[in-house]
């Protein structure tokens, strides 16, 4: 934990007591914070209490004594309309923060110059916030991982002289942060989404630059307007930028060419890495998530033979495009974090001559806008209450079965894969659904996914344990 030393003796309201809100309780306590913390839910309020932090309507506090109020991040601030808490504290002209913003007012109290790597962007940041703690790691160094990738930030170790964080995050949580100072910040790219919570795309857009803006070095992916935007205004700012391509050659910064990343300076440009063989980083995407984890590890003083060796043995996100097994010639791969069709479309352009297994809880526009990638399915296992729709979409294109339960669908695919006569075969669960029609959620569908791969004949496990550990 991270006791936030900086509001001692202050008093802080909360809002919000999921699990990041708890445990920003608990380290505003623990730091000597005066709180009073609340929750529209009355089981997480009353779990609040039982561990003694001070529980009341944050409608009945004085709000002109505090001195910050600390908001969860999944609770609006602006949009569609900002929550009532928000109001009052507008009102009182009290400071919105979130828990991003706690921990770097802790780094920079008592450890400014520990290396900190902030992480954002739509697509693609928790496998490049992976990648990179996996580099950090692997070259011995020590390393704290957390924020939007599941990892509270106030539950990692306290910063010291040495340490290096890697944090995920969100809009949410940058916009929560308004002195967000990360010794290398990464915008991936920008496309819509969370317009709910933000009201336009610029606003989306301004949030989101505000990482790249305050950070030492500023890494970011120009392949869409927005992004590339972004880089310049940093740029004429003063900031020093390291731009990333996954699509064009760039005079200074780091592009995919192919599978070889390359690193440029004043048009001049050599390899730097390159991916090929590495199957946890397969496709154009992973190309840029590569390319922005290179960026941000030299920017830290990661060196060049240390990145290599750590990209060359990523394990992979846990859930996303994740090889779990081979047999042969034949490797499984669970995408069970794919629950749209745009999120299974990378691991489908990734592969060809695959085994699909998708289905469960269908969205909104079923799987129609992945016809482009039909060619790449040898076959298609279908699942769950999706099954139906699925199958009057692929028609006549693909053939498929209807195996209705995931345990069918493996043991189908992988007799079928077995008998292939191709080089390779890829027996792919990327569902395009979500999971709640059979599954609690996508991780423990991709584990039951592992498990029953773990299960076949002759099967040689590439991942940690059967549960789908990385």
């Amino acid at each position: 934990m991270i006791p936030v030393t900086t509001l001692k003796g202050k008093k802080v309201a909360l809002f919000g007591l999921g699990g990041s809100g708890l445990a920003t309780a608990r380290a505003l306590v623990a730091g000597g914070a005066e709180v009073t913390a609340w929750d529209d839910n009355p089981d997480s309020a009353a779990k609040a209490a039982a561990e003694g932090i001070a529980v009341a309507d944050l409608r009945t506090i004085a709000w002109n004594s505090l001195s910050v109020f600390v908001l969860s991040p999944g609770v609006p601030l602006t949009h569609p309309k900002p929550h009532w808490t928000v109001d009052l504290a507008h009102a009182a002209g009290v400071e919105i923060i979130g828990d991003v913003e706690l921990f770097v007012r802790e780094r920079r109290a008592h450890a400014p110059d520990c290396p900190f790597i902030a992480i954002t962007g739509t697509n693609g940041k928790s496998t490049t916030t992976a990648l990179i703690a996996h580099i950090l790691q692997s070259s011995g160094r020590d390393t704290q991982l957390g924020g939007n990738i599941g990892t509270a930030v106030l539950t990692l170790d306290p910063p010291k002289a040495g340490r290096f964080y890697v944090v995920e995050c969100s809009s949410y949580q940058i916009d929560l942060a308004p002195t967000l100072d990360p010794s290398a910040g990464i915008l991936l790219n920008l496309t819509p989404d969370h317009l709910d919570r933000h009201g336009t795309m610029q606003h989306y857009a301004d949030i989101k630059e505000r990482l790249v803006a305050g950070s030492d070095v500023a890494v970011v992916g120009v392949d869409d307007s927005y992004s590339s935007l972004i880089a310049d205004r940093v740029e004429r700012a003063g900031g020093k930028v390291m731009r990333i391509s996954r699509r064009h050659a760039l005079a200074d910064g780091l592009y995919a060419e192919g599978s070889r990343i390359m690193q440029a300076s004043s048009g001049a440009a050599s390899e730097i890495a390159d991916l090929d063989g590495i199957q946890t980083l397969r496709g154009g995407h992973n190309a840029q998530n590569a390319a922005a984890a290179i960026a941000a590890c030299l920017a830290v003083g990661v060196s060049a033979d240390e990145i290599r060796a750590g990209l060359t043995s990523f394990p992979g996100l846990k859930h996303r495009m994740q090889p779990v097994g081979r047999r042969g010639r034949v490797v499984f791969v669970n995408d069970s974090k794919a629950t749209n069709a745009d999120a299974a479309a990378p691991a489908l352009s990734s592969y060809e001559n695959i085994y699909w297994i998708a289905g469960g809880l269908p969205k909104e526009g079923g799987i129609a806008s992945l016809a482009p990638l039909f060619s790449r399915i040898t076959k298609a296992y279908l699942i769950g209450e999706a099954a139906p729709a699925f199958a009057a979409t692929l028609g006549d294109r693909v053939p498929y079965e209807i195996s209705g339960t995931l345990e069918r669908a493996v043991a189908h695919a992988a007799a079928d894969a077995d008998g292939d006569e191709h080089e390779a075969a890829a027996v792919m669960l990327s569902p395009a659904c979500a999971s709640f029609d059979q599954y609690k959620n996508f991780e423990v569908r991709g584990d039951a996914f592992v498990s029953h791969v773990a299960a076949i004949d002759g099967v040689t496990m590439l991942i940690g344990s059967a549960a789908g550990g990385k």
